[in-house]
């Protein structure tokens, strides 16, 4: 059954993306991550997502089309199968090399198996439910995982002295245009979709990114409904500030914010895992593409025990990928940077995509690298 729920585009000076998002076509996909009245909900929710009305023309606008996924409508999450996981876990988690280089970046010098700056990660982005928020939900599992072997092999041709390190990147809280169950604006993955990724990340020694997509809600409150994963060495977080609406306006039809204040908390909360845990250092991807989207940028903490990444999260041709990310990523540093290609959003007014050796030769070179 294909879902899909378009959207009348809004008066705003600047258009808004297309809305309308596809579910794959496998009915037992679909059914396997919702139930009850959430399949209900799923033809009603939809959200779109516009660019912020910036004083600069080159801002580039964002890709984060949002999928109408569901939960149950209680919101309750399947038990994971702790045998299956434990297999995932051993089969992913081989512990990254000791920083020994000199550390040139800012921050303490992270503690043993931190991965960055000594490799740099090449991962892939989206979500099972949908074929319109990435590569990780458009293609079969198959297909994806071979695309993402090609990928991590331009990437060690492009920079052979670097050791790639691919990953899943699992949109694992979705923000809605609906109040969703509890009014919050954003619906949680039930945790089988998150062990299907666990398992296909397994076959590539893969680490794994789960995302978070606060809507109305915070990450006070989403955070420990995925502790029992970020426990895992080989999960770590994403948050995208684009649908943190702390002013109550409706995810996909403003820009969302958070502050140094919000993201100190999310790598307080990693830190005390990998402390309690006794794990390597966990990542945080911060996604940004215009000036509000962070705030206080010099009052985020860095920790040895997590790695916080600013990442470039905006489409458009490579002249205007590059100065988003001198304005927004380079002029307002934090610890390491990220950039994002988009495989189609990137060609609507460009003949081509940003080659390994372009986004290299950028300052400083992004060791980051997402691919929707």
């Amino acid at each position: 059954m294909i879902l899909c729920r378009m959207m009348r585009e809004l008066p705003f000076s600047r258009p808004a993306l297309p809305c309308c998002h596809f579910f794959k076509t496998s009915s037992s996909s679909f059914f396997r991550y919702t139930s009850g009245a959430a399949i209900l909900a799923a033809m009603l929710l939809s959200t779109s997502c516009i660019q912020e009305q910036d004083a600069s023309a080159s801002t580039l606008q964002p890709e984060q089309v949002t999928p109408a996924a569901v939960v149950s409508a209680t919101e309750s999450i399947s038990a994971a199968d702790s045998s299956a996981l434990t297999a995932s876990t051993a089969a992913v988690s081989a512990p990254a090399p000791a920083v020994t280089a000199e550390w040139n970046y800012p921050g303490p010098r992270p503690l043993p198996g931190a991965i960055l700056p000594e490799k740099r990660i090449v991962a892939f982005y989206g979500n099972l439910l949908s074929r319109r928020m990435g590569i990780l939900g458009e293609l079969d599992p198959d297909e994806m995982l071979e695309k993402l072997d090609a990928e991590v092999e331009n990437w060690s041709k492009a920079d052979s002295l670097t050791p790639v390190q691919p990953a899943l990147h699992l949109i694992a809280v979705t923000a809605q245009g609906h109040p969703s169950a509890g009014g919050k604006y954003r619906l949680r993955m039930k945790h089988d979709m998150i062990d299907q990724v666990l398992e296909l990340a397994s076959r590539r020694n893969a680490i794994v990114f789960l995302d978070v997509q606060v809507g109305h809600s915070t990450l006070q409150e989403e955070l420990p409904h995925l502790e029992k994963y970020l426990k895992m060495p080989h999960v770590h977080l994403g948050i995208d500030a684009e649908f943190a609406m702390k002013e109550g306006k409706i995810p996909g039809r403003s820009i969302g914010t958070f502050d140094a204040e919000d993201i100190n908390y999310a790598t307080g909360y990693l830190a005390d895992l990998v402390k309690a845990n006794q794990i390597p250092p966990k990542l945080l991807i911060v996604h940004r593409f215009t000036q509000r989207m962070i705030t206080n940028y010099q009052d985020i903490k860095l920790r040895p025990e997590t790695q916080v990444v600013m990442h470039m999260d905006g489409w458009g041709s490579p002249a205007l990928k590059k100065d988003t990310y001198r304005r927004f990523i380079v002029k307002e540093p934090v610890q390491f940077t990220g950039f994002k290609v988009f495989y189609k959003n990137d060609l609507r007014n460009s003949p081509r995509l940003m080659t390994p050796e372009e986004i290299i030769a950028l300052s400083p070179s992004p060791l980051y690298i997402q691919y929707q």
